[in-house]
């Protein structure tokens, strides 16, 4: 197989830290929001995996850009792009968001930042939602200003993750709770750290804004680690797939609405809010949906999937499989599937055709684990 590699340029945004994962051993990348993120490092797929659940890795995931929204009329606007109700949301809080469109069809599932009623960010997932969010606030006349701040995203992943975090904050850093964010002083800069991450393994994001600091403590984390075995490392594909972390562009889109993706505890319908698609998103949930995302189990021992491949029943289609890879911990392929009714119902076996090979799998629930 011949080598490849992305060829970068300033289209291609570099982060702060490539080139220390550059010298860490990056083997891959994908493109995440106009940047380079990491993919890969040394070790296979399983190795990583068992790595990620039983020690701790440092994540790049600078892509994972921030919309700063500041101005008197910022809570509406962030209001107006997601079905989540919003209008007690606190201080100090994060807030998993789904972003959908006029007619209900996911545009991002960012995790929101609330600092206080005039300042919001919102850390996307790989769409452009600045342009969104700016052609709202024109459309609307609203009055506030719209930036991508320059935020270098760190993760620190793994069960040994808050051991690590002690050493270099104290025990402060454990008393910081699921989807809340503090700022931590490091030496003589203030770091916000937020507890969550793309891994169900336990952790935190460090928003960095100074890249100087940033530097710095990324190579004290590694320092530190050392007795915690830490490594570099990526949000991972079988890691994420077992705990059903959905993808957007992967899992979901603008064609599918957040009933559809499994998120409905996110859409807040009965009450005087306003965003966009509300009434849309009312004929949805009354009418019911005709697909969902739902998990499948293969009997494979690999795949390699680049688009979606259609599920089968009888040579009639019932779906789409859209992410997959072998669990080690179910000895199979597992993969998040968009499921057509009634067969999220009924949950039948299918056939699945791959290399002109015909394989079977059946439906389940998500997550797998």
């Amino acid at each position: 197989m011949s080598n490849q590699y992305v060829a970068k340029s300033r289209r291609l945004r570099s982060t702060i830290y490539s080139s220390r994962i550059e010298n860490q051993g990056v083997t891959s990348y994908t493109i995440y929001n106009h940047m380079l993120l990491p993919a890969g490092f040394g070790g296979s797929l399983e190795e990583t995996y068992n790595h990620l659940k039983n020690y701790v890795q440092i994540w790049d995931v600078a892509a994972e850009r921030q919309i700063e929204i500041i101005g008197r009329d910022a809570y509406q606007l962030v209001q107006l792009m997601t079905c989540r109700d919003l209008s007690n949301a606190k201080e100090g809080k994060c807030y998993y968001c789904p972003i959908i469109d006029e007619n209900g069809g996911m545009i991002n599932d960012p995790v929101v930042l609330k600092f206080n009623s005039e300042k919001w960010w919102i850390s996307i997932a790989d769409s452009d939602v600045m342009l969104f969010a700016k052609g709202l606030a024109i459309g609307k006349n609203l009055e506030v200003s719209i930036t991508e701040p320059d935020v270098n995203i760190m993760a620190v992943q793994g069960p040994k993750a808050f051991n690590l975090l002690e050493k270099i904050f104290g025990k402060e850093i454990l008393d910081l709770k699921f989807y809340n964010y503090k700022y931590y002083n490091f030496k003589k800069t203030k770091h916000l750290i937020a507890r969550s991450g793309w891994s169900k393994q336990g952790g935190v994001e460090i928003y960095v804004e100074d890249s100087k600091s940033g530097l710095e403590l990324y190579d004290l984390l590694f320092e530190e680690g050392k007795e915690f075995n830490v490594k570099p490392g990526c949000p991972h594909l079988i890691e994420r797939i077992e705990g059903a972390l959905l993808s957007y562009g992967n899992d979901m889109g603008i064609n599918d609405n957040p009933f559809e993706c499994g998120l409905e505890k996110f859409v807040n319908l009965e009450n005087d809010i306003e965003f966009l698609g509300k009434e849309n998103l009312i004929k949805i949930k009354e009418n019911g949906i005709n697909k969902k995302l739902m998990g499948v189990k293969i009997n494979l021992e690999k795949i390699n999937l680049r688009s979606s491949i259609d599920l089968q029943i009888d040579d009639k289609k019932i779906g789409e499989i859209r992410s997959a890879v072998f669990s080690p911990t179910f000895n199979m392929v597992i993969g998040i599937a968009m499921i057509n009714k009634p067969y999220f119902i009924t949950k039948d076996k299918f056939d699945i055709i791959i290399e002109n090979k015909k394989y079977k799998g059946e439906i389940c629930d998500i997550p797998f684990v």
